[in-house]
C-alpha cells in the first residue's frame, strides 16, 4: 500500500504538489507510488533555477535501474528552487518522496490551478488503493 498524504495534490502522471509556508510557491515530486514502481532511482535531470513550464510540460527526467521516465510539470510557474541534494544522493526519492526526495520548488503562474489536481482520494483510485 502506497504512502498518500491527504493535505497534497496529484497528476494521474504520478507527480504531487505541496504547498509551503508561501503561497505562491509549491514543492513538486514524485508519488510513494511512482518511486515504488521506478525500483532505486540511479540519476535525476532536473531543471535549471528561473527555467518557466506549463502545466504537463516535461521539465526533467528520472532514471532508475528498471526505467528511465520524464517528469511533468503538475502546474505552470517558474523554478525558484532545485533539491541539489539528489545529484550526490538520488536514493533519497526511494526513502522520502515528500521530503528530502523532492524535486523542486515553483511558483505558480496561477494558484487556483491547484483545483484542477487530483485529491488524495481521487489519487488512491487511480493507483487501484
Amino acid at each position: 500500500m502506497s504512502n498518500v498524504p491527504a493535505d497534497l495534490r496529484y497528476t494521474n502522471d504520478h507527480e504531487y504538489v505541496k504547498k509551503t509556508s508561501d503561497p505562491a510557491i509549491v514543492q513538486i515530486g514524485i508519488t510513494d507510488y511512482a518511486q515504488g514502481e521506478l525500483g532505486d532511482v540511479v540519476f535525476v535531470n532536473l531543471p535549471k533555477k528561473g527555467d518557466k513550464f506549463g502545466a504537463h510540460a516535461v521539465f526533467g527526467t528520472i532514471e532508475a535501474v528498471k526505467a528511465v521516465s520524464e517528469l511533468y510539470s503538475p502546474l505552470a510557474g517558474e523554478v525558484v528552487e532545485i533539491n541539489t541534494a539528489l545529484d550526490a544522493d538520488p536514493a533519497a526519492i526511494n526513502r522520502d518522496p515528500y521530503g528530502a526526495g523532492y524535486l523542486v520548488k515553483i511558483k505558480v503562474a496561477d494558484a487556483g490551478a491547484m483545483g484542477s489536481l487530483l485529491s488524495a482520494e481521487a489519487y488512491k483510485k487511480h493507483i487501484g488503493e
